[in-house]
């Protein structure tokens, strides 16, 4: 009997399945942009409501905007980024506000 035939000797070729390499998804800033009318209380509303800040951690971020020009609220994979902004300007033109929320990559 040829070697070929051998049922044995198929159940010695050994397999290494490669592990895929999983590469985390880029991670993106939410940034709020300062201007010169939206209310100070509404920009912690906001901070609060969205980014499940406390009263503290909100102020501290709206001064930040105020002073700086702008300031990141969190940073997320693209897809609840991408929410958080749209989540914010819905309900800023709703209350009648121009306050501005983007994304930049982190």
């Amino acid at each position: 009997m040829s070697e070929h035939n051998d049922p044995r000797k198929e159940d010695d070729v050994s397999v290494e399945t490669a592990k895929p390499k999983l590469k985390r998804p880029p991670l993106y800033r939410v940034v709020l942009l300062n201007d010169d009318y939206t209310p100070m209380d509404f920009v912690v509303e906001v901070l609060q409501t969205f980014f499940r800040m406390d009263r503290s951690q909100a102020t501290q971020v709206m001064l930040h905007v105020h002073t700086r020009g702008k300031g990141v609220c969190g940073v997320y994979s693209r897809d609840i980024a991408e929410t958080k902004v749209e989540q914010v300007m819905d309900y800023a033109r709703t209350h009648e506000h121009p306050l501005m929320c983007t994304m930049e990559p982190a």
